[in-house]
């Protein structure tokens, strides 16, 4: 099969998954079919972040650059994610957003890659796992990042790192809904939620040559950056609003 798809375009497919799932998240009703479907996309986003932040490591100029944006994003995104997703249409704190858990698994790809002692290396890997507990997909994000960090280089191994990823998630989404559905219905809706990660496995294994976009990088690099407080924003003020 023809890998026809480079890292640019991957991520603009999971900025428009993204949206859905927020789309859904703030504005349709739970248990609806459309609302299942676009939160179900949504989980797309997340793990392609995580291989892409593995993978860029490798290729930043400076990796404390690349740990300071994410950090300013993180602090310029919290008041749009608390905006669009606040509850009783009050601005309150729930949890840390997306760019602080990203923040957190560069720290670990860095302890992993950087610190010489295993035991250290683990261990600050474990602590900083721990601090995702705080933000949004916690804990996940940085297992997707363990084993991306893992399989960095190997062929074999970004498959079985996938699979880890797919039934770890799916396991997970089929105990969370004991008590809640039918056993056909437990079934299906722990399918369909890891459908979004099955995609990103296909995209990346299957699609992804590996390079970047020809012209615009800089254009997207931004983009990629500003998208997110940016569409939070528009989500939230559209929130009160509406």
């Amino acid at each position: 099969m023809s890998r026809g798809l480079n890292r640019d375009e991957i991520k603009l497919i999971a900025m428009g998954t993204m949206l859905l799932n927020h789309v859904a998240t703030v504005f349709m009703e739970p248990g609806t079919f459309l609302y299942e479907l676009f939160l179900d996309i949504g989980y797309f986003t997340a793990i392609t972040m995580c291989y892409f932040l593995v993978e860029g490591w490798h290729y930043t100029h400076s990796r404390k650059q690349y740990a300071l944006r994410l950090l300013v994003f993180a602090l310029l995104s919290q008041i749009p994610f608390s905006l669009a997703f606040a509850e009783g249409g009050k601005l309150r704190y729930s949890s840390l957003n997306m760019m602080f858990t990203l923040f957190f698994c560069f720290l670990i790809v860095c302890a992993l890659k950087q610190i010489p002692n295993p035991a250290q290396s683990k261990g600050a890997a474990l602590l900083l796992t721990c601090c995702t507990v705080f933000c949004d997909w916690a804990v996940f994000a940085a297992v997707f990042t363990w084993l991306f960090v893992w399989a960095d280089g190997s062929e074999e191994r970004r498959r079985s790192a996938y699979i880890w990823a797919v039934g770890t998630f799916g396991v997970f989404t089929l105990l969370s809904g004991i008590g809640r559905f039918t056993p056909a219905g437990l079934l299906f809706y722990a399918l369909g939620a890891t459908a979004g990660v099955a995609l990103s496995a296909y995209c990346i294994l299957y699609w992804y040559n590996g390079k970047r976009m020809e012209k615009g990088r800089k254009f997207f690099q931004w983009f990629f950056y500003l998208f997110y407080p940016v569409h939070l924003l528009i989500l939230g003020l559209l929130r009160f609003v509406l």
